[in-house]
């Protein structure tokens, strides 16, 4: 097969995994050679759908045995295979670099073979790259659940992220579509490229010369919309990760369509319900919110009409007027229409002068909502409107309208096990 028809089916079957997001390393080429990750990341643009189309986003394989109902690489799917050799894909990927095409390389692929017999063609790949090409770009890689920790150590040297999808949130989904995975299997992969990437960290500490191992971390990827499993056990999911494998994301993807299958639901895309979980999931990451507090068994999933930071102040009148003048950081950043930037600069502000209302617009809040839950020095921002009509002011669209008003390209990415149980128990329950 020629070349430019592999490529054409194999990153045709690489782009339903959205966990490509290439940030958090600072690794150069050696002398010589070529490419810089720099550290704010490789530079990347999104595409209509929001997916990253900066990086070389391939297959090493689309010939899989794992018989996925959600995915199109399926082992009983009928379309055409192909797979890379490793000099072809290493070519490949400096050529395209080399045209200032991308920045990185991000592989993955279908399970053709043993676990280890897969994970060690996609380290190999890496390895030419680094060692024989003297690439210094970003490098992605696919951690194929199952294969030994050897080749899982082995890959987090020469890649600057590892990623290991779970896809479903519950062990009953994933025996459904996908009984040949192993949920303990994508857990303990999981659990040792985060043990290793803090063993790294704490190395590096000490000892200047460490290698690095996988230094922009781990993700994985939650498909949403393809079970019925609600926004709690998405979040509740996500929310463990985060805290057992200090995972750098967790990326959320509609469900799509790729065939006929009475096990899987019909109609469009839940892009909306995509967009509310990657808003839930920064204020889980960066505002200091709790799953529980965002949802729970009365509220099981995510409002449509409002975001969730405006859902919970709705929720909880008792927490404001939110005082400027003395509030905490943890305080101002659960203000809707006030995030981490500007409630940093206040704290500051405040420490140099007195705060005044028509400045505050030039420390970066949004005042048309967050004036509904401020006060300075004791004066609320707004009294004209009552606490009950404030949700009509606060949606996003009408209720009324189910059509949704925000597509992947306002994803939010840069800007969900009942919540009583325990975080230790969290994946236990979910992957027993």
């Amino acid at each position: 097969m020629e070349l430019g028809k592999k490529l054409e089916i194999l990153s045709a079957g690489a782009r339903y995994d959205v966990s490509c997001a290439s940030s958090g390393s600072d690794r150069r080429a050696p002398p010589g050679g070529m490419g810089r990750n720099l550290p704010a990341g490789v530079c990347h643009s999104f595409a209509g759908d929001g997916r990253c189309i900066s990086l070389l986003k391939l297959l090493f394989s689309n010939a899989c045995r794992y018989d996925c109902a959600y995915c199109m690489n399926r082992a009983s799917n009928d379309i055409p295979r192909a797979s890379f050799s490793t000099q072809e894909l290493t070519k490949l990927t400096l050529s395209f670099y080399r045209r200032n095409y991308i920045e990185g390389l991000f592989l993955s692929s279908g399970v053709f073979a043993d676990p280890d017999i897969v994970m060690e063609r996609l380290v190999e790949v890496a390895r030419s790259l680094r060692e024989d090409a003297g690439f210094g770009g970003y490098i992605h890689l696919k951690a194929i659940p199952g294969c030994g920790d050897r080749l899982l150590k082995k890959a987090g040297r020469y890649a600057d992220r590892l990623s290991a999808n779970i896809e479903l949130p519950t062990a009953a989904s994933l025996s459904k579509l996908a009984p040949d995975k192993s949920g303990k299997e994508i857990l303990s992969s999981m659990r040792f490229i985060g043990e290793s990437c803090a063993e790294a960290r704490e190395d590096s500490r000490r000892i200047a010369a460490t290698p690095d191992f996988a230094p922009a971390g781990q993700s994985t990827q939650l498909i949403v919309g393809a079970t019925p499993d609600d926004d709690m056990a998405l979040l509740g999911l996500a929310q463990s990760l985060y805290r057992r494998y200090r995972l750098r994301r967790v990326y959320y993807s509609a469900y799509l369509p790729v065939g006929l299958d009475a096990r899987l639901p019909t109609g469009p895309p839940p892009l909306l319900r995509e967009h509310r979980l990657y808003q839930a999931d920064w204020l889980l990451r960066f505002y200091g919110f709790k799953a529980e507090e965002l949802l729970n068994p009365a509220l099981p999933n995510l409002c449509e009409e409002i975001d969730p930071k405006s859902a919970w102040a709705l929720a909880h009148p008792e927490f404001f007027p939110v005082e400027l003048s003395r509030a905490s950081m943890e305080e101002l950043m659960r203000v809707p229409g006030l995030g981490a930037t500007s409630a940093r600069r206040i704290v500051s502000a405040r420490r140099a002068a007195k705060l005044k209302p028509e400045l505050l617009p030039r420390l970066g809040l949004v005042m048309k909502r967050a004036r509904y839950f401020l006060s300075l020095y004791g004066r609320a921002l707004e009294t004209s409107i009552a606490w009950e009509g404030l949700r009509p002011l606060l949606m996003d669209r009408p209720p009324a309208s189910r059509t949704p008003l925000l597509g992947k390209a306002a994803w939010s990415g840069p800007s969900g096990k009942p919540m009583a149980l325990a975080v230790q128990s969290q994946l236990e329950f979910v992957f027993p």
